[in-house]
C-alpha cells in the first residue's frame, strides 16, 4: 500500500533530519545488506567458538570440571548462534513451506518409513537371486 502526500512529506523530513543529526550513521543503515549483519553475527560466533574451546581446555588442564563444561555450553550457543545467522544468510530460514505444496525441485519426498524402505531393499535383494 502506497503512503499519501502526507506520510511522505513525514517520511522525508524525519529522514533529512537523521541525516543532520547524525549522517555517518544514517549512511551506514541505508546501505546496510542484511546479510552483512549475519556475516558479523557469525564472525562473532566463530570467536565464541574458539573462546568456549579454549575456556573447556583451562578447565581440563586444571581439573574444574565446571569450568570445562561451562567452556563446552559457550561453544555450543556459539554453534547454535552461527547456525542460525548461516541459515538466515544463505535464505534457509525466511520461513517455512506451506503445507500441502510440493516439494522443491531436484528433493523428492521420503516414502515410506525406515522400516518400509528397509524391507523394500531386502525384497529387491532378493528377487535379484
Amino acid at each position: 500500500m502506497p503512503l499519501s502526500e502526507h506520510e511522505q512529506r513525514l517520511l522525508d523530513q524525519i529522514e533529512q533530519a537523521l541525516y543532520a543529526e547524525d549522517p555517518k550513521w544514517a549512511n551506514t543503515v541505508r546501505i546496510s545488506d542484511p546479510r552483512s549483519h549475519y556475516k558479523r553475527r557469525l564472525v562473532k560466533a566463530s570467536i565464541g567458538f574458539a573462546l568456549g574451546v579454549v575456556i573447556m581446555m583451562v578447565g581440563v588442564v586444571m581439573s574444574l570440571i565446571w569450568l570445562g563444561v561451562g567452556g563446552f555450553v559457550v561453544m555450543l550457543a556459539a554453534c547454535l548462534w552461527g547456525l542460525s545467522s548461516w541459515k538466515r544468510m544463505n535464505g534457509f530460514g525466511d520461513s517455512p513451506p506451506a503445507s500441502g505444496t510440493a516439494p522443491p525441485p531436484g528433493k523428492q519426498a521420503r516414502r515410506g518409513s525406515f522400516m518400509e524402505r528397509m524391507e523394500e531393499r531386502w525384497r529387491r535383494r532378493h528377487d535379484e537371486r
